[in-house]
């Protein structure tokens, strides 16, 4: 079983140490990497249906040589994810492999579960995979086909898989924590959330909740039509929100797009954040340059409305 809890390695990553309080900050512990852009969802919540960019998944070669400068920067844990869905991915085993024999400790995924199929988790936990989390943010079938815009029997079938997750994690012996997150949404919709919550609970090392993220100003207004209330930047998890400004994501994780751009944002569905193309330079000399350190200066002052960040930060 995994040890330690995935809210204390959330918490580490959303907290900015002085070190980090800096235009041009330390190499960050983490990066997520975009193996693919493509999702077999689209959540109304979520800006990736919007087709907002070209999808599509990365080159090996290029992941490969990500890596290895990824590592020798300093970076200790690799997300294989950022706004796509990797288990698309006939390879995404591979790549877990691949970021294992580079020497990261730490390498995590976050996915909607509906093609966590038994098989396939094995073939992940094999490759050394130390973190799964599911995101849960539907309270039932209806309610699933109406924000996730597929098929409602889908939703009994990701249940499913996170419950066959666990089982092949604790037969095989695999040394990979399973959590889930969901939206702490208000009202009813929290009281219906509490359901499946509490069926899932029991088999995973951890469940916490989240806010709903404006997602850069692109969350739908189908959110805002059904009262849920929306939080400006990314505020981290819910029960240890952080403030919109200065922007934790700025300065202790980076973000890999599947096209190679280095990312200063969460949610960068349009290209909008990115502040360097890794197919020409280096991963420190993007993390460095002179657009994310601009961006990072105006966080610092806590004034970002001539930025692009403007718009993001402007909810509640």
């Amino acid at each position: 079983m995994a040890i330690g809890k995935i809210t204390d390695r959330i918490d580490a990553i959303t907290g900015i140490d002085e070190e980090r309080r800096a235009a041009a900050p330390p190499c960050p512990r983490a990066v997520k990497i975009e193996l693919t852009a493509r999702c077999n969802f689209k959540c109304s919540f979520c800006a990736t249906a919007d087709k907002l960019r070209e999808k599509g998944d990365m080159d090996w070669d290029f992941y490969v040589k990500l890596l290895k400068d990824l590592r020798r920067s300093g970076v200790e844990e690799i997300g294989v994810f950022y706004l796509g869905e990797s288990m698309l991915l006939k390879w995404l085993p591979d790549a877990i492999l691949a970021a294992k024999d580079e020497g990261f400790p730490y390498v995590f995924i976050t996915t909607n579960g509906s093609l966590a199929k038994p098989d396939k988790v094995k073939a992940c936990m094999e490759a050394g995979l130390d973190s799964m989390k599911f995101s849960l943010n539907y309270a039932d079938e209806d309610q699933f086909a109406s924000i996730a815009g597929v098929k409602a029997s889908i939703y009994p079938e990701i249940i499913e898989n996170i419950k066959t997750t666990a089982r092949v994690r604790d037969e095989g012996g695999y040394d990979c924590g399973i959590y889930a997150s969901y939206i702490n949404y208000d009202g009813e919709q929290g009281d219906r959330m509490r359901t499946v919550v509490a069926e899932v609970e029991p088999l995973l090392d951890q469940v916490y909740s989240l806010p709903l993220y404006s997602q850069a100003d692109l969350v739908s207004v189908a959110e805002n039509e059904r009262g849920w209330a929306i939080k400006g930047g990314n505020p981290g998890r819910f029960d240890n929100m952080r403030a919109p400004v200065p922007c934790w994501s700025l300065f202790t994780e980076a973000r890999v797009t599947h096209d190679g751009h280095l990312s200063a944002c969460c949610f960068d569905h349009d290209g909008r954040f990115h502040c360097g193309d890794l197919n020409e330079i280096p991963f420190m000399e993007a993390w460095h340059s002179q657009k994310f350190q601009d961006l990072r200066a105006a966080h610092l002052t806590g004034d970002v409305r001539d930025t692009v960040c403007s718009s993001c930060v402007s909810y509640g």
